[in-house]
């Protein structure tokens, strides 16, 4: 009995310390132990046994790692590695094995912008969001009502993005305003930071006349900076628009040249932001050109809440008879989100 029970601790040891396979040296000395989740945008996630909570710490504070798992490992340069993290006596600095070619590397943990554990579950290569904002106003009865979902997912050599906004804002003496944008993302990552963007936006808006707008995207891009700071990508390519306008039963088509714009600043504090701009001329009707531009403002809160002031602008130099050539949109709403 003594022996059976003697054994089952030992296993139990074995078992606890063959999950705690991952660590990390801190530059103040301190010592964490546990399983990495991730890191992306200079912040990097660990789980732990005497935390109910993941830490969450910049990744900047790390000194060394090591672990027996396969990770894929973006660098600010773009290569695209798939092997272990093996640690080295030089601070700062980790040794990478490339499990496809078996080749070794000395790397600046400074370089490493993102690394996703190989064998993660799906719900582990997944993200979400969303937010809501309401206004309430006595005068003139004013009621409004914003809705943001985002989700994601990140496998080894693509992401996709899938996103709803609605905007609904009933008024005394005044016509209901509504508008709904959607956004279907898959982005394909290639060596040097270059990527492939494919995509499906829409958008209704009672603003512009706008019963349904379906722009589809293909282009090829690059990230001109990725770092644990910020990034910045820009891509190009053709698009192809067909929109129904209110009261106007045919719908029009068009062929259009997009060219695009992502800047994302994430190492100030708990604050981010985000700008994007797109451009369409096009090329089948003469001297249009749409614009969409967004930036969003997020103040992470503790247990994954967010404060997020959104900017939102839409221009067409050509559109309906009779309405409007742009819109604007500024919201602040409250929101959690899901790592």
């Amino acid at each position: 009995m003594k022996k059976t029970l003697l054994l089952f601790f030992l296993l139990f040891f074995l078992k606890i310390n063959a999950q705690i396979s991952d660590t990390l040296v801190l530059k103040n000395n301190d010592i964490i132990i546990g399983e990495i989740k991730t890191m992306n945008k200079g912040v990097l996630q660990i789980e732990t046994d005497y935390s109910k909570e993941d830490f969450k710490l910049e990744w900047k504070h790390v000194k060394n790692i090591s672990s027996d798992r396969i990770y894929i490992i973006n660098l600010s340069n773009g290569d695209l590695l798939n092997g272990k993290i093996i640690k080295i006596e030089t601070p700062g600095k980790c040794e990478i094995t490339n499990i496809e070619t078996q080749t070794k590397s000395i790397i600046d943990l400074a370089d490493i912008v993102r690394i996703k554990p190989v064998d993660e579950s799906f719900w582990g290569r997944l993200d979400a969001s969303f937010d809501a904002g309401i206004k309430l106003t006595k005068a003139q009865s004013l009621q409004q009502l914003t809705i943001n979902v985002n989700l994601g997912y990140t496998a080894k050599k693509w992401y996709g993005t899938a996103t709803y906004k609605q905007i609904q804002s009933i008024q005394d003496d005044s016509e209901p305003i509504r508008r709904i944008d959607t956004d279907l993302s898959y982005i394909h990552l290639l060596p040097k930071d270059y990527f492939i963007p494919l995509s499906v936006v829409t958008l209704k808006n009672t603003e512009q006349d706008i019963d349904l707008r379906i722009v589809s995207k293909a282009g090829y891009g690059k990230y001109l900076i990725h770092n644990n700071k910020k990034y910045w990508g820009v891509a190009s390519g053709l698009s192809f628009n067909h929109e129904r306008f209110t009261g106007v039963t045919e719908a029009n088509k068009s062929l259009e040249l997009f060219l695009g714009s992502d800047l994302n600043l994430y190492d100030i504090g708990d604050f981010s932001i985000q700008s994007k701009v797109t451009a369409y001329p096009s090329l089948t009707e003469s001297k249009r050109i749409r614009t969409d531009f967004s930036v969003d403002t997020k103040y992470d809160l503790p247990l994954d809440f967010f404060i997020k002031l959104s900017f939102i602008y839409n221009y067409d130099n050509k559109p309906k008879e009779g309405a409007s050539k742009d819109d604007y949109v500024f919201q602040t709403t409250f929101g959690w989100k899901l790592d």
